[in-house]
């Protein structure tokens, strides 16, 4: 699945279409995570203002309306010629002036919306702080995890507490960390919280430096492929050797997510928590 950096680049890769007016409009398969609009011809006409992300959707602001765009596990954006052969999984053509843009998705998962009170109420007025904001920093953080007993890696992938936190770079943060993933994120000190907002940032800013990470089929609207999984020293190395340490990494899964860790870099710590906890933890009354 694209993940934040995937997303950026691909934001930024779209940006040749700013101001060009749309010509066409064709949809081939409309049956997405949701269908696609079917009154999105009225881009017809309409040139395109501004791109931005909130997460993993990008924003494309036109004249008179707005869309909102998610890639799901497999959909990308592509820039091409109107005369470039069709692929299978081309579901949607936008025709500007100079290129044409087509939304490919072979699992369907994207969604190709409107932004309207509906959308935005139900998609993005919930999501948490963006992870390279000023908002997403130690004090924050450690509000939100102090009464959150699940997992680390499943706190900071949740959207609710801080977007665009995926599998791959909340592996290699907690790996360059020594954070176990199923270390409870309540246990967690302050200066730990501090030390893991930065290497989130850090990671984050490096993906996209690098243009993401290109594991399967991932490539930016031109084409161009991502290279920070050539830096990858957790994500997708279960059974092979630590760069650390030489102990062999381990995968469990987590939230329903394979994480991988190294159990001698990586040891889960152990808390003592207080007889009232433990009591409530256990169902006895306290």
């Amino acid at each position: 699945m694209p993940e934040l950096p995937e997303v950026e680049t691909t934001k930024t890769s779209l940006l040749p279409l700013l101001e060009q007016r749309v010509q066409r409009v064709e949809v081939r398969q409309s049956s997405l995570r949701w269908p696609i609009p079917e009154n999105i011809e009225k881009l017809v006409g309409q040139k395109l203002l501004k791109l931005t992300r909130r997460s993993k959707y990008i924003l494309a602001e036109f004249e008179h309306d707005t869309m909102l765009w998610h890639l799901g596990m497999s959909g990308s954006f592509r820039l091409c010629e109107s005369n470039e052969e069709l692929r299978k999984h081309d579901h949607l053509i936008i025709q500007f002036e100079d290129i044409e843009l087509r939304y490919h998705d072979p699992r369907r998962f994207g969604c190709i919306l409107w932004l309207d009170a509906q959308s935005q109420s139900k998609l993005i007025d919930t999501l948490g702080p963006e992870p390279l904001s000023e908002n997403f920093n130690a004090e924050y953080l450690f509000e939100k995890l102090k009464n959150k007993n699940v997992g680390t890696k499943v706190a900071i992938m949740d959207n609710h507490v801080v977007v665009g936190v995926g599998n791959i770079y909340a592996t290699e943060s907690l790996f360059n960390l020594g954070i176990h993933p199923a270390q409870p994120a309540s246990t967690l000190s302050l200066i730990q919280i501090e030390k893991l907002v930065l290497e989130i940032k850090r990671i984050l800013k490096q993906a996209i430096d690098l243009g993401g990470s290109t594991l399967r089929d991932y490539t930016n609207a031109m084409g161009e492929n991502g290279y920070f999984q050539q830096t990858l020293l957790a994500y997708g190395r279960a059974g092979e050797m630590c760069m650390n340490c030489e102990t062999t990494l381990e995968n469990i899964k987590l939230g329903q997510r394979a994480s991988v860790f190294c159990p001698e870099c990586q040891p889960l710590k152990k808390i003592h928590l207080p007889i009232k906890k433990v009591a409530t933890l256990r169902g006895e009354k306290s």
